[in-house]
Parts: structure tokens; C-alpha cells; sequence
């Protein structure tokens, strides 16, 4: 929970920095990055009050860092750089030193990424310019913010999915780190992010609803996964209900747009991207299929194998995405042709830059051989990986 407090903290700081017009506009560019580099150099600076340098005041603090600027270059910071044999995912100019840790640091770049493509993919429906800045940075550090703590929700309930181990040590500690997860309420931990909707007058009873929609998913994938592990019986109904709950986060961010823009919810945008979410869902999955195995987290064809065994399993995977595809096609041809072809176009690009070859009518479907008996790929694909390590 920590990390999901520093965001918040980067957050406020941000919005400060908006009003006093202390956002990056120099001519250099930057950015969200430069802005967040920013407000997290001021926390940094606010944070120093261990020994030995408890007795300086703000304002020496301030005076010594802009008396330092102004002597130092950026080759200086290279120098510094160099002498202290950073390594370069510890780059001073990337902000990584002001970072609480670096799992934290890959979470958040993570979910920046997500927030980032559903600007280009979705701002066309909100009648705004993914290429002008103006936009982008206006609208970007809220959804941005929305995603990293959603993001960190989700890898925390995927945390409490692990594997218990042979280990007896590493047994007992997933089994306190699982209390622990339950101790707090899903709806709990969410609350928060209700808290910051409501301050900004943003909240409404349909983002409410989609954000309850994700602690069903959560709950639901705990459900899945876990009967998975333990061998027992799932229903197709509780499959199909996660599927599509798990993009609540796309319509989370959606939603927002509407309110940010003080525009109406447009139904037909809403159910097209709906079905779009669906397939692209589907596309991650068949694309992260090994993966989720040996993580044991929620993936749509571990379902459907579980279900209608190795063999019928991608038959009938291939029968929903035929549906779901011919529901694509008929809400598509509703839209104005103008926006149906500029999605179009995006979701070429997006498939390029993820280098998939599996989604829907931007690749190629490509469903996974199934995994059998998951619990014997783990163990050969841990064994391949101790293996290549030892070899390291």
C-alpha cells in the first residue's frame, strides 16, 4: 500500500505544481515526465530531515540547491553518474534515485504505458487530438494516476494467487502475505481512489459502478485461479463474467474522459469499445498464455482448458471470438465512418508496437497449444530457468 500512498503524494504535488504554473514549459519539452521528475525532486527535498542535515531550514535547503544549479552542467551530473557506477536503470535524469524502489518503479511504468495507448486509442472518441500536447498533458497525470493505482491493486491480488511452494519457509510467508491481503477489504482498498473522484467532482454512479466491477473481477479471478490450483470444478458463467469485467480499467478511464470534458456518455462509443475490450482482452491473454501458467493468475484459454479439456478447448475459444468478432463488425458500421476508420488505423499500430500476431482483424489469431498438465511445465520451465541462471 505504500507505493499506492506515494502516488497519491505525487499526485497532490502535481496538482500543486499546476496551480502555482510550476509545470515544465521550457523549450527542452518533457512533458508528464518532466512534471513528475519535478514533483518528485520537491517531495525529495521536504523528505531530508535525517542526519546529519536535520538542522538545515527550508529555506537553506533552497538556497543551496539553486546556489548548486546554477555552477552545475549536465555533464557534472554524468561525472557524478559515472563515479558512483549507477547502472543505467538508475539514471539520474530519468528520476529513478527519487523512486521508493524499484518494483515500484516498474509498476508505474507499466501502467503509465497503459494509460498512454488508451489516450491514442480513445481520445478520438472524445473529439480530441492525441497529437496535440495540450491535451494530452491536460488530461494525462488524472488517468495516469487512475491506472498505476488500479495497477497496483491488480498486482496485489495477483500476488495473493502465487503458488505455494515445496519450501516450508516460503510457504508460511504467501500464506501470511495472503491474511494480510485479506484483512483489508478489496472495497477498502479502493476507497481512496472514490475519495480523490469525489474531491474533484468527477464521481458519478456509472464510475461507481465500473469500479465495483473490478473488485468483482478481483474476487472472481481469486475464485478461478484458485480452484484451478486445487483441481476443482469452474463454470463458464464465472469465466465469461471475468473476461469481461477485467477491462473495467479501459471504461474507468473512459468514463473520466467524459467527465473531464463535461461531455454526455455517448452509449454507442461505449458499447463498441466494449466488444473491442473484449477481443483485445482475449488477444493479451492468448499472448500472455505461458506466463499467466506459471504466475497462476486469470487467463481465458487456462479457463476454457480447464472446462472443455486440452483438446475441445480451442474450438470453442475460437467459436467466442468468431461471435464476439461478428458483434465488432455490427457495432463498427454504426459508427461514423470517419472515427470507425481512424480506430481502425490505431489498432494497426497498436498491434505492430506490441508485436502480437494474434487479435482481431489487426493480426492474426493465434491460439496457444494448450498446457495439459500446467503443474509439470511449471517444473520444467523452472528447472530450464534455475538452469540458464547457474549457467550466468
Amino acid at each position: 500500500m505504500e507505493a499506492l500512498l506515494e502516488l497519491e503524494r505525487v499526485q497532490r504535488v502535481l496538482s500543486l505544481m499546476s496551480s502555482l504554473g510550476l509545470c515544465d514549459a521550457g523549450s527542452g519539452g518533457g512533458g508528464a515526465a518532466a512534471d513528475r521528475f519535478l514533483a518528485q525532486f520537491l517531495l525529495f527535498m521536504v523528505r531530508f530531515p535525517v542526519q546529519p542535515f536535520d538542522s538545515l531550514s527550508m529555506e537553506k535547503k533552497f538556497l543551496l540547491v539553486s546556489e548548486l544549479l546554477g555552477k552545475a552542467t549536465p555533464d557534472t551530473l554524468e561525472e557524478v553518474r559515472h563515479l558512483s557506477r549507477l547502472e543505467a536503470d538508475q539514471d539520474i535524469s530519468s528520476g529513478a534515485l527519487l523512486q521508493p524502489n524499484k518494483k515500484f518503479k516498474m509498476q508505474d511504468d507499466k501502467s503509465t504505458i497503459q494509460a498512454a495507448p488508451m489516450c491514442r486509442s480513445y481520445f478520438m472518441f472524445h473529439g480530441l487530438d492525441v497529437n496535440n500536447p495540450q491535451f494530452v498533458f491536460k488530461y494525462l497525470p488524472i488517468l495516469s494516476f487512475t491506472e498505476s493505482y488500479i495497477y497496483q491493486l491488480d498486482a496485489s491480488n495477483e500476488d495473493s494467487l502465487d503458488l505455494v511452494s515445496d519450501d516450508s519457509s516460503s510457504s508460511k510467508a504467501l500464506e501470511r502475505k495472503k491474511e494480510a491481503f485479506d484483512e483489508t477489504s478489496l472495497s477498502q482498498m479502493i476507497e481512496p481512489l472514490n475519495g480523490l473522484f469525489r474531491s474533484q467532482g468527477l464521481m458519478t454512479d456509472r464510475l461507481r459502478t465500473e469500479l465495483e466491477s473490478g473488485i468483482q473481477y478481483w474476487s472472481l479471478e481469486r475464485k478461478l485461479c484458485q480452484a484451478l490450483s486445487r483441481n476443482e470444478k469452474i463454470s463458464i458463467d464465472d469465466v465469461m463474467k471475468a473476461i469481461h469485467l477485467k477491462s473495467f480499467d479501459y471504461r474507468v478511464l473512459n468514463l473520466l474522459m467524459y467527465q473531464l470534458t463535461g461531455q454526455q456518455v455517448n452509449e454507442l462509443h461505449m458499447d463498441f469499445l466494449s466488444i473491442s475490450e473484449f477481443l483485445v482482452e482475449i488477444s493479451d491473454d492468448l499472448y500472455d498464455y505461458e506466463d499467466d501458467v506459471m504466475n497462476n493468475t486469470f487467463n481465458i484459454l487456462r479457463m476454457y482448458a480447464a472446462i472443455y479439456g486440452p483438446s475441445e478447448a480451442p474450438n470453442m475459444l475460437a467459436k467466442c471470438i468468431g461471435e464476439a468478432e461478428e458483434k465488432y463488425e455490427s457495432f463498427s458500421k454504426k459508427l461514423d465512418p470517419s472515427l470507425s476508420g481512424s480506430y481502425w488505423r490505431r489498432c494497426e499500430e497498436a498491434t505492430k508496437e506490441g508485436g502480437k500476431i494474434s487479435g482481431h482483424a489487426y493480426g492474426t489469431w493465434n491460439i496457444r497449444p494448450v498446457i495439459s498438465d500446467e503443474e509439470s511445465f511449471r517444473r520444467e520451465r523452472s528447472s530450464k530457468h534455475d538452469a540458464s541462471v547457474a549457467i550466468i
